[in-house]
């Protein structure tokens, strides 16, 4: 796999990924994932490892996403910390068993619980389903247990976490811009411990392409951040005048066609 073949595909991944991400606010695993999983098929990355490796990929492209958008949220004091404080331990175990648990599992495997759970992303973000303010925050405790299971399957999805700590966060009473904010900060953690995790555990595995540290490429990864960068702040500005509501509906038709093309190389291989 020659990083002077492919490095074109990846810069334009990061710029679509970039500008959607700026825009509608989708983050990194949700488009870069099935993508990558494509790229990588074609490029001749056993298929042992293809997700393996385009999960790992996404998950270390987050934490420069990640950090960019705490800074921004908290110059807004839109970031509870407290809340941050007592969600991080489980997030990071959460996030380190579930890289654990996917190293362990076929490349189908998973391959069909991100199409699944993308599907639900997909269907939120449609109908713009919004659970309803029901409850209060729980205790230190009770963040630690849900920060696990959020760490796990944002493990799972390479996503930073949004999808299911916004929800959380506002079923809870939080108010919306501080739940964004708070879910902002809490992908920094996940992103690193996801990062951490693929390193680990992909470490020394055979059949890798060159440049790899564990299931992270880094070719990949330097034109994802790169070219992400460039095109997100173009997204964020363009969300001020264009009708979002319409174009959530029609990108997550475009989540679910990109995870079913997923579906199909992996199971067709």
């Amino acid at each position: 796999m020659s990083p002077d073949v492919w490095w074109l595909a990846y810069v334009a991944l990061g710029l679509f990924a970039g500008f959607m991400a700026g825009l509608l606010g989708i983050g990194g695993g949700a488009i870069m994932v099935p993508i990558l999983v494509m790229i990588f098929g074609s490029a001749g990355v056993p298929h042992a490892h293809v997700l393996h490796l385009a999960l790992g990929t996404s998950m270390a492209a987050i934490i420069f996403t990640a950090w960019a958008s705490l800074k921004t949220h908290h110059a807004h004091n839109a970031v509870i910390w407290d809340v941050v404080k007592a969600f991080s331990p489980g997030i990071v175990f959460g996030t380190l068993l579930g890289t654990m648990i996917a190293a362990r599992v076929t490349t189908r495997g998973l391959a069909v619980f991100f199409a699944g759970f993308i599907s639900l992303v997909a269907i939120q973000m449609a109908f713009n389903l919004k659970p309803a303010a029901r409850r209060s925050l729980p205790g230190k405790a009770g963040l630690a247990g849900v920060g696990t299971g959020i760490g796990i399957v944002s493990a799972l999805a390479a996503i930073g976490g949004g999808s299911m700590t916004v929800p959380y966060l506002t079923w809870c009473n939080v108010e919306v811009r501080k739940a964004i904010g708070t879910s902002a900060a809490v992908g920094l953690p996940i992103a690193l411990a996801g990062t951490v995790g693929y390193l680990w555990n992909g470490w020394g595995e055979a059949g890798l392409p060159p440049v790899s540290f564990g299931y992270v490429y880094l070719p990949a990864l330097a034109c994802l951040v790169l070219a992400s960068m460039t095109t997100a702040p173009v997204g964020a500005r363009l969300a001020h005048r264009l009708p979002v509501a319409t174009l959530k509906r029609a990108f997550a038709a475009v989540l679910v066609f990109l995870s079913a093309k997923m579906l199909w190389s992996v199971f067709a291989a």
